[in-house]
């Protein structure tokens, strides 16, 4: 064994290796990204970037029926996406384990909403784990690998941001030896029309009795008992609020199996306790069992909130009425507001320029790019989930005709297209619409940290192979118009939009340019002010450009942060912004 510091997701991959897994496929979201970029540190396992979340869990499904331990890993959101292969693969269960991965994120903190995975597992029948830590994140994976292969069942683990983030100290241990197992023909476990399905059925609902008896069982679900105060049953992150509000001063119920719910502690520790609260964060998952149980007085979420994330404070506050007070006084200066901006040289920034000047509507799509939406660009006006750009402005175009639709375009990222938006492009070209569509091209999955995607040319272990073409593409699936330029010529993009704005077919418009944080783009020298010539029109500032500053009498350009792209230069009437020399 030997002692490392591990954040929650690091711990995911490291047990995964000791699991004896030998296949991981996953599409890259905050929180869980991490969990299949440090996968790359073992060679033992093939790991890889799927375009979606659907496919991820299918060639999972696959590595499993084939014989090998796998896994896939998604944020919350994703695992919508992945629902359709979920559900069944719960009726056909696994041949070797099979372990899928899903991150919440409560708060929201890079995320369009906030869903509580725990009901994905009580309606597509699986257990689901829930670690509260990063020695947690390593045991629970090898448990769920155990639990899988003993009960014919997939095992989601669930995480959040906080452990999914958190570092804390764990003990690594060697890779476990797991022989491929045989791949057999069994038509009626692995076929599932309704004859064969009907059984299965029967089946998951048996096993389901098992893995109850199994969760009144297992020590994960383990009851603490300390000397007075109230009782607390609690899961994942919440346990570590509560062990540092409350301390010795409560008993807990801490479940790490947290489906199904283990009725038998439920009522042993409710019997146990004078008063009872369920501190869980986001939807009364835990509550709700309590009280179908009969356990009708415990207290959840008539004190505690269902929206946002928790914390010991909160906790302490609602339990105890005490407030944490820190014991060193630190001086405290109002922090200005750093609202989320495109970064310098983002390649988006010159096109939503001018789709705000055009007064186009702008149906966005999820990535960088939906920072569009605020100020000063302010050119976005809709963002649903991963596709929707593309699909939505077809609806658009079908509810509200042609004199509309040339009024509005659709934005999407490269990998997002990729990921959910070459279907409904498939869908306008089907049936005639007439929609614009703009992809982004900016070489990478700029939003969750620069991950390889099927356009970019390498794969996630960074081999070359196949690129994407996305003309080819587009032409392929019946739209004639493709368009290919460069989104910090203004005038040229200016006039591209006007012209397939205009014409009543459906169009493709690629904007072609590198993210500015990628090592191969190409920085310039710093840009500057010449302050003879500004006329302080805050023409530059309408980029929304975070280099340059506004010093309430004239602007001035941040050379650390400017990486010399030239937007603001070109978008100046009074050419007052000079290039800087080459050093």
């Amino acid at each position: 064994m030997k002692k490392k510091l591990m954040i929650g997701n690091q711990a995911i991959a490291r047990g995964a290796y000791e699991a004896g897994v030998t296949v991981v496929s996953s599409y890259p979201g905050t929180p869980s990204t991490e969990i299949t970029e440090f996968m790359t540190e073992y060679k033992e396992i093939y790991s890889e970037w799927a375009p979606n979340e659907k496919v991820a869990m299918e060639v999972a499904i696959g590595a499993s029926v084939g014989g090998a331990r796998a896994l896939c890993a998604m944020k919350h959101v994703g695992l919508n996406v992945a629902a359709d292969p979920l559900f069944t693969a719960s009726y056909i269960g696994v041949n070797a384990g099979l372990v899928i991965i899903v991150a919440d994120d409560p708060g929201m903190h890079s995320s369009q909403n906030e869903q509580d995975s725990r009901h994905y597992a009580k309606a597509a029948k699986m257990p689901m784990l829930e670690p509260t830590d990063s020695q947690e994140c390593i045991d629970f994976i090898k448990l769920a690998f155990e639990i899988s292969e003993t009960f014919d069942t997939p095992v989601m683990v669930r995480l959040s941001t906080r452990v999914s983030h958190s570092q804390s100290i764990v003990e690594t241990g060697d890779r476990q030896d797991v022989v491929l197992k045989d791949f057999v023909k069994d038509p009626a476990k692995y076929v599932m029309m309704p004859a064969m399905a009907r059984k299965r059925h029967v089946f998951v609902e048996e096993r389901m009795n098992r893995l109850l008896d199994y969760s009144n069982q297992t020590p994960i679900n383990k009851i603490i008992n300390n000397e007075g105060g109230p009782g607390i049953i609690t899961d994942g992150i919440a346990f570590q609020y509560c062990m540092e509000a409350l301390g010795d001063k409560a008993s807990y119920l801490k479940l790490g199996m947290v489906y199904p719910l283990p009725d038998q502690k439920l009522k042993e520790f409710y019997s146990s306790q004078e008063k009872v609260y369920v501190v869980e964060e986001l939807d009364p998952f835990i509550e709700e069992r309590c009280k179908v149980l009969g356990l009708s007085d415990v207290i959840g979420k008539d004190l505690f909130p269902i929206c946002g994330e928790f914390n010991a404070g909160m906790i302490k506050e609602k339990i105890l009425n005490e407030t944490i007070t820190d014991e060193i006084k630190i001086e405290t200066t109002e922090v200005p507001v750093r609202p989320p901006v495109m970064c310098p040289g983002c390649p988006h920034r010159g096109m939503y320029y001018v789709l705000k000047k055009a007064k186009l509507n702008v149906i966005g799509d999820i990535g960088c790019y939906t920072l569009g939406a605020l100020p000063p660009l302010e050119a976005m006006d809709t963002c649903v989930c991963m596709g929707a750009s593309v699909s939505m402005a077809h609806g658009i175009d079908k509810a509200r005709g042609a004199e509309f639709t040339k009024k509005t375009v659709a934005v999407i990222g490269d990998s997002t297209f990729v990921h959910s938006g070459i279907t409904g492009l498939i869908d306008i070209a089907y049936n005639k619409g007439i929609s614009t569509v703009i992809i982004l091209d900016n070489s990478i999955t700029g939003m969750t940290g620069h991950q390889e995607n099927p356009s970019t040319g390498k794969t996630l272990m960074g081999e070359p192979t196949v690129s994407l073409d996305f003309v080819k593409l587009s032409e392929a699936v019946g739209i004639k118009r493709v368009t290919v330029c460069d989104p910090f010529d203004l005038k040229g993009f200016e006039k591209i939009v006007k012209e397939e704005t205009s014409t009543e077919e459906p169009s493709v418009i690629i904007t072609q340019r590198p993210c500015a944080l990628l090592k191969t783009a190409q920085v310039f020298p710093p840009y500057h002010i010449n302050t003879e010539a500004c006329r302080y029109c805050k023409m530059c500032l309408k980029v929304g450009c975070p280099s340059i500053i506004d010093l309430g009498d004239g602007v001035v350009i941040n050379d650390a942060l400017c990486v010399g792209c030239g937007l603001c230069a070109s978008v100046c009437p009074f050419n007052a912004i000079d290039k800087g020399e080459q050093g």
